[in-house]
Order: C-alpha cells, then sequence, then structure tokens
C-alpha cells in the first residue's frame, strides 16, 4: 500500500474514531495500575503448523474475532482486524506522549507500527469460537460435503476433513460475489495436505490469507489467537475455569435463575440451556437443540435434549439460501452431570455469556452492534460481569482462578461504515473479490464506544 494511503487512513481514522482512542487510552493506563502479571498462551498457524506463544507480564487485551463457519477470508474480518491494529497502534502511541492532534511525522510513525507486529501495553488477539457450526451463515464452499459427511449440526471443533472438498455448484453460484475461483483453487488444495481437524484447517487457510493480504497493504494483519470454548474444555482439568463455571451455573434453582437473570430470561418455562450437552451422534448445534430444566425442589434433576432439523441463516447475497443443521436425536442428561461437570464424560457448549469469562480481553471490537450484531448478546456479556462483580454469581472467580470481573470497554464497528462489496453491497463477500483492497480503504474506519455496555470513560 502507497505510503500515502497509510497515511491518509490512519489520519482519517483518528477524525472520526477519536472517542473510541480516548477511552482506550485511558482504560489501559487504569489497567496499568490495576491489572497483575498474566500468562496468556496464544497461537498462529505458520503453514499447516500450529506455533504457540506466551505474552507475559501487564498487558491490556484487545478482543478481535474471525469465523470458523468459512475458510475464506471475508472482508468484514478483514475490517475487524484492521480496526483493531489501528486502535491498538493509535491507543498505545497516544498513552506513551499524551492525547493530542498529530503531526505528519507522528502519522507516520504510526503507520511504520502497522507494518509491524503487535506490541506494547495493548495487545490485540482473535477470539475464535470454535461450538459454531461449519456452515452457519450460507456461505462456506464445503457445504455440499459437509451435508454429505453428515456435520452441518456439529461444532467446528469435532468437524472433520475426511470427504470435505469444495463445491462447484456453490463457487459457480457465488464467482465473485462470496468467492472467487482462485480463492476456491487455494483454500482447496490447503484443504488437501491438512490434517483431521477442520478447525487446524481453517485457520491455516486464513492465516495464509492474512499473510497474502499483508504483504499487499503493508500491514501485519497476522493477529495471535485463543480458541474457546471447546478446546479448553477439552484441554483444562476437572477443576478448570470452565468446568467452574458450568458446575456453578449449575448448582440449584438459585444459580440457575441467577444466570438466567443475566440473559433477561424467565424461569417459567427452563428452555434455555446454559449449557447445550452434545448428542452421542455429534450434534452440538446450540439452534438445533432444544432443551428443558427439570427440578426436584432446588435440586437440579435431569436435563432434556432434543436436537432436530433447524434452519440457521442465509448469506449477504441471496435471502433465500438458508444453511441448514440437519440432526435427529433425543436424550435426557442428569443434573448431577452437569452440577458436578466433566467434559469428557458429557461434552457441551456453554453460552457465550459465560465462557468468554475465560477470555483474557480487557475491551472488545464487535462489528455493527444494531445492524448485523445482536444487542442481547451483549447485554447478557455485561449482565453476568456485573454480577460477578457483586459477588452475586461465580465468587471464586478471582479467589481461586484469578480473574478479576470487570466489564470490557465495548467498541463497534459502526454499522453504517462497514465495508462493502462494491457491487453486491455484503459484507461477506471474500477479500479475494475486491479487485483494489485499498478500495475498501478509503471507504475509511468508524469504531465507537458502546457506553451503554461499558463501565469506564477515558480519564
Amino acid at each position: 500500500m502507497p505510503v500515502d494511503q497509510c497515511r491518509w487512513l490512519v489520519k482519517s481514522f483518528i477524525e472520526t474514531s477519536w472517542k473510541a482512542v480516548e477511552i482506550l487510552v485511558g482504560a489501559s493506563k487504569r489497567a496499568r495500575q490495576e491489572l497483575g502479571y498474566r500468562k496468556i498462551v496464544l497461537y498462529k498457524f505458520q503453514g499447516d503448523r500450529r506455533v504457540e506463544s506466551s505474552v507475559e507480564g501487564v498487558h491490556f487485551f484487545l478482543r478481535g474475532s474471525i469465523e470458523y463457519s468459512n475458510p475464506q477470508l471475508t472482508i468484514e474480518e478483514l475490517q475487524g482486524i484492521i480496526g483493531a491494529r489501528l486502535l491498538e497502534v493509535c491507543a498505545n502511541y497516544f498513552a506513551e506522549y499524551g492525547l493530542h492532534t498529530p503531526d505528519k511525522n507522528e502519522i507516520a510513525m504510526i503507520c511504520e507500527d502497522l507494518a509491524n507486529p503487535p506490541e506494547g501495553l495493548i495487545i490485540p488477539f482473535l477470539l475464535n469460537t470454535d461450538d459454531v457450526e461449519p456452515d452457519r451463515y450460507s456461505m462456506n464452499p464445503l457445504r455440499a460435503s459437509l451435508r454429505a459427511t453428515g456435520q452441518t449440526a456439529y461444532p467446528a471443533a469435532t468437524v472433520h476433513t475426511y470427504g470435505l472438498k469444495v463445491d462447484s455448484e456453490f463457487v459457480d453460484k457465488y464467482e465473485n460475489a462470496l468467492i472467487t475461483r482462485r480463492e476456491a483453487q487455494f483454500i482447496g488444495e490447503i484443504l488437501a495436505h491438512s490434517g483431521e481437524s477442520y478447525v487446524d484447517y481453517v485457520d491455516s487457510a486464513k492465516y495464509a490469507q492474512l499473510g497474502q493480504v499483508s504483504e499487499m497493504l503493508g500491514m501485519d494483519l497476522r493477529l495471535s489467537s485463543i480458541r474457546l470454548p471447546l478446546e479448553m474444555l477439552r484441554s483444562e482439568a476437572e477443576d478448570g475455569l470452565l468446568h467452574y463455571i458450568t458446575r456453578e451455573v449449575h448448582r440449584d434453582y438459585d444459580a440457575v435463575k441467577q444466570a438466567y437473570n443475566c440473559m433477561g430470561r424467565s424461569m417459567s418455562k427452563r428452555t434455555t440451556l446454559l449449557t447445550v450437552p452434545h448428542s452421542k451422534m455429534g450434534y452440538g448445534s446450540k439452534r438445533a437443540a432444544r432443551g428443558r430444566l427439570h427440578f426436584n425442589g432446588s435440586r437440579l434433576e435431569s436435563v432434556t435434549v432434543k436436537y432436530q432439523t433447524t434452519q440457521l441463516y442465509p448469506n449477504s447475497v441471496d435471502p433465500n439460501d438458508v444453511s441448514v443443521a440437519e440432526a435427529d436425536d433425543a436424550f435426557e442428561v442428569p443434573g448431577e452431570a452437569l452440577s458436578n461437570y466433566r467434559f469428557a464424560e458429557t461434552p457441551s457448549s456453554p453460552q457465550f455469556f459465560l465462557y468468554a469469562l475465560a477470555s483474557p480481553e480487557n475491551a472488545a471490537l464487535w462489528h455493527g452492534v444494531g445492524a448485523f450484531a445482536a444487542p442481547q448478546l451483549l447485554q447478557s456479556y455485561t449482565a453476568v460481569r456485573k454480577a460477578c462483580m457483586r459477588q452475586t454469581v461465580l465468587k471464586e472467580l478471582q479467589t481461586k482462578y484469578g480473574v478479576a470481573p470487570s466489564v470490557p470497554v465495548q467498541l463497534n464497528l459502526v454499522p453504517k461504515s462497514m465495508w462493502v462489496h462494491p457491487v453486491h453491497r455484503n459484507i461477506d463477500a471474500s477479500v479475494g473479490t475486491i479487485a483494489d483492497l485499498t478500495a475498501l480503504l478509503r471507504m475509511g474506519m468508524v469504531i465507537e464506544n458502546l457506553p451503554e455496555y461499558a463501565d469506564c470513560d477515558a480519564s
């Protein structure tokens, strides 16, 4: 990317998103004084090899995200990653040199920071949710083979790559709108050399594409990642953090009621499962699962679960092309299996507002809340953290697990300013469908603070 284009992007971002930068500077300064030493293990993929690294010390973590529902990198994902990097480099710079209007030399220095890997107090990372369906948004070019192998209702973490292949009909239909033939060939070649794990395959493909875009734009966009919740549940001991959270919210009627209160749900029907047990047939889709909590007095006696074929979501090009999670199973889980939880015995997917407590984030960058992301998710996410701060739920988070409950700074890609395909106007287009990526950058980057969900302002 030409130097003047980068300078324009940074200058424009500072002008349009100054409040977000200002709030991040204030929050990170306070965090420097309040946060203790942490060791956070993150990973990247180099080719088909996962490489882990530790971030140690006092750091302020800014959470971004990518999706396991598609192996091709989308312009929405790209905008989120570039937005996270702009927030990081600008806030780190102004935290060190004070809040002021930068001159052209300072903007050039910030551009240089964008070209290098993240460093400093604020560290951006990607939270990759591995419990999502592999074709949640009807935009996975492997969709036909996912259906043929019976994995559409599996959580991404348990999907295997055997029998998966690029669907030529999908590519024909959505060429240059959701994907290009060149991208389809590229992700197909990576698939041919991948191992069994679908999530490893998607990570490998996404990091390869991010590497290509990084070179094109002169920015280091290969942010490190963490997977939640299933990878953590698989790997941690039975007294680990997510096991504790799952046990505690199922302890008794009052504990479940408190969790329901965080979601704004009534206990009258008790059909919302706080964690969705997986079927022995492999199903784990939260949308395909129906359930009910049954109590005997204050004790959780059992949970009944029924999986049924369910429509998921359409892509943004064809609203009639709705993805489907195909499932058919019914079973009952004893209440004790959740109140005395062991993932190895009862694999399940906790709700996001619960497992997000295991993320190291001090700030989160959402994508289009109000238009492309549901406010209800943020409300439950915030409510449970405030309840933890009041010590009404999960009272051992800090004393036993070192998790200091707080409400992270909530930032948002402004919906009307999200990048879209120049013809189809969709945010789920792949980066390859954009002939000139700098044209996206010229659309600018506008990030807002969401004060109704945040507990801190600039200082």
